[in-house]
């Protein structure tokens, strides 16, 4: 099933790890009104310097207050537990009423909930005014997005899967139309919104597009960009730019399986796949026999594989014996570092599988290639 039926554009919180010194204080006053049910506690989750946080307020004459600090405007979500839930805070809730999304600012915020604890009204936030005109924006989209995946899920059931081809086809299109009449045209028009930073990095993805992403990064506002989150970003960028087709594949070196080190340009000399993946990454041993089809059928035209794990420390022999079991017959090197891998960093990897495809002169020719696509590509350069 593809990513984008899983996955519907329906902006969820989506929590920013940033380091800084530099923290802000808010104040969250909020009001309950017109709810059926008594609510006795209010909580409050977000992500600042790096640390996951969880706040809790009880409930006084229908009345919370919550404060904290923050390094930057950052989506928060809340929660109400009532006074006959069970005592154990991880009850089950109701996601249409009983959570609340909340763009969190510094500053003081007043929040009056209006018959269910979800209907908030927010007031001294900017922040939270432009996410939820996003919300509005993206709305219709997001109902097309849920028909389809109803309507995915039934062919799904019934093993049809030419219709599911179908739907995928009709999501691949809403997904683009999305992307360029909402998440582009709000980040361009709002270039000074914590908004627009936080739809720019979900709109990137983990595979940076530098020619499609480099120039809304650069249209934000001079005070957004300032953002410890923002600066993160600007470095995932300036990888995506020294990683982008064209371009000459940065030079590393790591040990082999015998623990002989191997560098990336002692392979020169043939199209050579740089393949990130690890013993532990269920799809990326689901994609291996596609490889080793292809590096049988073009290892005598000039091909080679170098994989790259991301196995953890430790776990050498976790990762001998994928190689082994799923007959890898190529060069292999790991410093076993699971997401610390130094080759890893280098290349931006933030999700595997991933791979790049090198002409003879070290020249990148092709990213993320899976399935037939390896082979198309091949066959391109290599012939049939």
């Amino acid at each position: 099933m593809k990513s984008r039926i899983l996955t519907l554009f329906i902006l969820a919180p989506f929590f920013i790890s940033a380091q800084t010194n530099t923290n802000s204080n808010f104040t969250i006053s909020g009001k309950l009104k017109k709810m059926k049910d008594t609510a006795a506690w209010v909580y409050l989750y977000y992500v600042t310097d790096n640390n996951r946080v969880t706040d809790s307020a009880q409930v006084q004459k229908g009345r919370y207050r919550l404060t904290g600090n923050i390094s930057e405007p950052v989506l928060s979500r809340l929660r109400v537990k009532y006074k006959q839930a069970p005592a154990n805070e991880e009850a089950p809730v109701n996601m249409e009423k009983d959570l609340a999304t909340l763009f969190l600012s510094p500053g003081r915020l007043k929040i009056t909930s209006v018959d269910s604890f979800s209907n908030i009204r927010v007031k001294g936030s900017a922040a939270h005014t432009d996410y939820k005109a996003f919300e509005l924006l993206s709305r219709p989209f997001n109902d097309s997005m849920q028909v389809l995946s109803v309507a995915y899920n039934q062919y799904r059931e019934e093993g049809n899967s030419a219709q599911m081809k179908q739907i995928e086809s009709q999501a691949a299109i809403l997904e683009k139309q999305i992307k360029e009449n909402v998440f582009q045209s709000f980040i361009i028009a709002h270039p000074a919104s914590p908004v627009a930073l936080l739809l720019l990095q979900q709109y990137a993805g983990n595979d940076i597009n530098f020619g499609e992403i480099e120039p809304l990064f650069t249209g934000l506002s001079a005070t957004v960009k300032a953002y410890p989150s923002a600066l993160q970003f600007k470095e995932r960028l300036d990888i995506a730019k020294r990683t982008s087709m064209g371009q000459i594949a940065a030079d590393f070196t790591q040990n082999d399986t015998l623990g002989n080190p191997v560098s990336l340009s002692s392979l020169r000399g043939k199209y050579l796949l740089v393949d990130f993946w690890a013993s532990w990454c269920g799809p990326c041993r689901v994609e291996n026999p596609n490889v080793v089809n292809a590096f049988n059928r073009y290892k005598d035209k000039g091909f080679f594989v170098l994989g790259v794990s991301l196995d953890r420390p430790g776990a050498k022999a976790a990762w001998l014996k994928a190689i082994h079991d799923d007959n890898l017959t190529w060069t292999h090197v790991s410093d076993l570092q699971f997401w610390n891998n130094a080759a890893a960093k280098l290349y931006g990897i933030q999700a595997i599988p991933q791979n790049f495809l090198l002409d003879p002169a070290g020249k990148i020719i092709g990213k993320n290639l899976r399935g037939q696509d390896l082979h198309n590509k091949l066959e391109e350069v290599l012939g049939k």
